[in-house]
């Protein structure tokens, strides 16, 4: 259990490990929802409130929520959180675990300034919590507008409020960051200048998945040669498994794609998302052997999916990847003298 054990923590608690456990989006938001309502109340209130039985009538607080609150008032720790703690560990094989040991932040996560599900501070505070030195927070361009892409002038406010959370030393550095959409023609959807500013640029397809694999490859390859692309994300756009359905992958000439990567200094994504796990193995290994570089993030939308990493690592450690080819298991500042180029980390 968390060292915070306020009723509204471990409400976040159990959210965080429902996330982490790939339950619904609706359970998980049931727990955040009645901890936002525990904060609207002060403690006396919400204390009494458990002693007369009456937390249902609050907003977002059901039955199951209620006895969580009321056993955490009581300085117990709540049997619905006793179980998850119990079950919901990621296991990890041993060359899994050696690879995770070595990774110091995620280059890929989303907040709810775009299509991800909670504030840039909470996404913070959980990768503080795993341990990470930095997390890069990549939220959609604009092209996305399912997603709430960020405008240019959205991006610069975000970039403001990252300014604000880096001066206080109480959590890992926030990168700034987007995943920009790679357009049909391989150009990317945002502006050079706007990119320029960005400590870590993750390009990914999104539109058009199944256009023919020639087009596709020179798609993909004028996205990797543009100066401020750092990283490939999720590069066959499958999707595997979970409530949208499967998806299979978009077909082009990887041996193309991933010598383009190292000619250009772009790191191929693998992607931690259970229903991603992209690339495949076979492209993995295909990537490895071409000698690219790799950053192993989670694409995490929501706190407890930046626990996913396990799952990337352990399909790292299965298909070769040296440890010193993931840019993530570099020290920050050798990170950052990498992305700015157009010198590269050794």
């Amino acid at each position: 259990m968390s060292a915070d054990t306020s009723p509204a923590a471990v409400l976040r608690r159990i959210a965080y490990l429902l996330e982490r456990a790939h339950e619904p989006t609706y359970r998980v938001r049931a727990f955040r929802q009645a901890a936002a309502s525990v904060d609207a109340l002060g403690p006396d209130e919400l204390a009494a409130r458990a002693q007369a039985g009456t937390l249902t009538e609050l907003r977002g607080i059901g039955k199951v929520t209620a006895q969580v609150v009321s056993e955490a008032l009581a300085g117990e720790t709540p049997v619905y959180l006793r179980r998850l703690e119990a079950t919901g560990g990621v296991p990890v094989a041993e060359g899994g675990a050696e690879i995770a040991a070595a990774l110091r932040g995620d280059l890929h996560t989303h907040s709810d300034w775009s299509d991800g599900g909670s504030p840039i501070p909470e996404m913070r505070a959980a990768a503080a919590g795993l341990g990470h030195e930095y997390v890069a927070l990549t939220d959609h361009s604009p092209r996305l507008t399912v997603a709430n892409g960020l405008s240019a002038e959205r991006l610069h406010a975000q970039l403001d409020v990252v300014a604000e959370l880096n001066a206080r030393a109480d959590g890992p550095r926030v990168l700034t960051g987007i995943e920009v959409d790679v357009n049909e023609d391989g150009s990317l959807d945002q502006s050079d200048d706007v990119l320029e500013r960005l400590d870590v640029v993750v390009a990914s397809v999104h539109s058009k998945l199944r256009m023919p694999s020639d087009d596709m490859t020179r798609r993909m390859v004028t996205a990797i040669a543009h100066p401020q692309v750092d990283v490939l994300g999720h590069c066959t756009g499958r999707l595997v498994t979970g409530a949208r359905g499967t998806r299979p992958e978009s077909t082009f000439d990887a041996e193309i794609v991933f010598a383009a990567c190292v000619r250009f200094d772009v790191a191929v994504e693998i992607n931690s998302r259970p229903e991603r796990l992209d690339p495949p193995k076979r492209l993995l290994r295909l990537a490895v052997e071409a000698g690219c570089r790799f950053s192993i993030d989670t694409d995490a939308h929501a706190p407890g999916q930046l626990d996913w990493l396990p799952y990337g690592c352990e399909r790292a450690a299965a298909c070769g990847v040296p440890v010193d080819a993931i840019v993530n298991t570099w020290p920050v500042e050798d990170l950052l003298d990498w992305t700015r180029g157009p010198a590269r980390a050794s």
